[in-house]
């Protein structure tokens, strides 16, 4: 009798702890169903519409999150530089290529939730395509550091991982039929000082 109340408790505790860790992992770290990736940058096209996956709006529900719909545009989402090793908001990071076709973008970093990073007094908390300095084939370098840079930067502050946030307005790439130039800025790490 006590070893089949035992053996009872020991299945509710998997099936309990289980269910609640299985849970927090797809709310947490999993990335969703039908990712588009392209480089270190990824996005989920079908956020913000019906097609959407229950993780992803549990997802959105959590953090309040307001996912563009399909017409308007398209976030994409960079956790780790080119060789694989997860962002640092110590370290100073070189971004550089250009951006696949959209009409207006805008670059920032965030922390892994997904909130914006306090750049620090007096210093621009995001980047636009429309104050970019590029050269002269239309490609352009921003600089991702703490420390001031040259022409374009974007600042961090703070200690720990970091994301990059690159959202793409009025852009066919969510809907891509193979016509669309995928390309992306590169990312990579120059220095870093953590």
């Amino acid at each position: 009798m006590l070893r089949n109340v035992f053996l009872a408790l020991i299945a509710l505790v998997i099936a309990v702890g289980g269910g609640t860790l299985s849970a927090w992992y797809a709310v947490n770290r999993f990335d969703g169903f039908n990712a588009l990736a392209i480089g270190q940058w990824t996005a989920h096209p079908d956020a913000g519409t019906p097609l959407s996956d229950p993780y992803a709006k549990a997802r959105a529900a959590r953090e309040g999150a307001f996912p563009l719909g399909s017409a308007e545009g398209l976030a994409f989402y960079a956790y780790n530089d080119d060789t694989g090793a997860a962002l640092d908001r110590q370290c100073t990071y070189s971004l550089s290529g250009n951006s696949p076709n959209s009409r207006f973008w805008t670059l920032y970093a965030a922390d892994r939730t997904l909130l914006p990073l306090d750049p620090g007094t007096g210093r621009l908390p995001a980047l636009h395509s429309r104050q970019i300095l590029r050269g002269e084939n239309g490609a352009f370098v921003v600089s991702v550091s703490p420390k001031a840079q040259p022409e374009n930067w974007l600042a961090t502050s703070g200690s720990g991982r970091m994301t990059l946030v690159m959202t793409l307005y009025d852009t066919p790439v969510g809907s891509n039929s193979g016509l669309v130039d995928m390309t992306f800025p590169a990312i990579t790490r120059i220095s870093c000082d953590g």
